[in-house]
């Protein structure tokens, strides 16, 4: 069994702690699990950005209801303006009465929670860090390249457009997998068509530019962690696709930052789920909206669950250029962004990983 260095000797060799704990196949829950008092040298933060003691509850991000936006043209117009005015100011908002039961979003928190939780020899089967496969289970995906690394454990799979067979997922969490990312994707739709709506666009504009085609389910077990005080859940971000859906459970814990530089939390709300403008969104909107840094603070009370699912072909190699999208262009509104292919951008994300700076700035005109 590997040993994982927790103190930091004299001479601390990083790289050798870092191939030292992926080894292990077990993640941060193994390290949990292994009943550790002081969390590893490699998650410790010289400076965690963290606004916990006094949490910014007085600011909220939008919650919008979906409820009859198919029947009532008045209130789908009205829920087009809600949308507009989140995606501009906050880059954030939630819906309810979305149309996907509550009995689904608890099962698919549940199905993650099966997976993380169970045997693991049976979990260490889709331990890898290649992302070409149908599933990939790890714990930090930027292990080797972020300056430090975050408390947490992922695995994520390739939904749409090439969903893999129902063999190659995980027995625990198989059939709500397939049935969530289903009803996910139909809820994006809906969410395009009124994206698209609130930018004076046609309803199918965003669609037919590929925004709705590719879906990655990206779920996450954060750990309680011994000392949240020294390290992050996951550090300050924007998302590297169109548009994401959030499911979260109720231990909370996201924040968002806002436009003072205050960071606020994003409550969990029973049956809701937080919807956010990703890069390439804000890319081909010319900034009308926006992608916002957001992170995860790590906390005791544990495990938080997430499913993250990610719209876009970003995870599909692809040389179709995306840029700002023409409509919104004028000689008052020129392009702010050079076109660039998902395999360009990916590149760069890859390379850089969770820095806290956003790719976009390496693709501003």
């Amino acid at each position: 069994m590997t040993t994982i260095i927790t103190d930091e000797p004299k001479g601390y060799d990083r790289a050798r702690e870092l191939k030292a704990f992926d080894e292990t196949k077990s993640g941060v829950k193994g390290l949990v699990d292994a009943g550790i008092s002081e969390i590893p040298r490699i998650f410790v933060q010289e400076s965690v950005d963290k606004t916990d003691k006094n949490p910014m509850t007085q600011f909220s991000i939008p919650v919008i209801d979906l409820g009859r936006i198919a029947h009532d043209p008045i209130q789908r117009q009205r829920i087009a303006d809600q949308v507009r005015e989140a995606s501009e100011k906050w880059g954030f908002f939630q819906v309810v009465n979305h149309g996907i039961p509550v009995d689904v979003l608890e099962e698919m928190k549940e199905g993650v929670r099966r997976f993380y939780e169970q045997d693991e020899e049976v979990k260490k089967e889709y331990y890898t860090r290649d992302i070409t496969r149908k599933l990939v289970y790890n714990s930090n995906f930027d292990l080797y390249t972020a300056s430090v690394a975050n408390w947490r454990d992922t695995f994520f799979c390739y939904m749409a457009p090439n969903p893999p067979k129902p063999e190659e997922l995980p027995e625990a969490c198989r059939d709500i997998l397939i049935a969530y990312s289903n009803q996910v994707m139909n809820l994006g739709h809906l969410l395009f068509e009124i994206l698209s709506e609130s930018l004076g666009l046609r309803p199918d504009r965003l669609k037919e530019m590929d925004c709705a085609k590719g879906l990655v389910a990206i779920c996450h077990y954060y750990p309680p962690c011994p000392q949240p005080e020294l390290t992050m859940g996951t550090t300050k971000h924007t998302d590297n696709d169109f548009l994401t859906v959030l499911l979260q459970d109720q231990i909370g814990r996201l924040q968002v930052l806002g436009d003072d530089g205050e960071w606020f939390d994003v409550p969990p709300i029973p049956g809701a789920l937080v919807v956010n403008v990703g890069d390439l969104l804000q890319l081909m909107t010319n900034d009308k909206f926006k992608s916002v840094e957001h992170k995860v603070l790590a906390n005791k009370a544990g495990p938080r669950i997430s499913v993250a699912c990610f719209f876009g072909k970003s995870f599909q190699p692809s040389e179709k250029l995306f840029g700002p999208i023409r409509e919104l262009l004028s000689e008052d509104k020129p392009p702010l962004y050079k076109e660039t292919t998902i395999t360009e951008y990916l590149a760069y994300f890859k390379e850089h990983g969770l820095d806290g700076t956003s790719p976009l700035r390496h693709f501003k005109l």
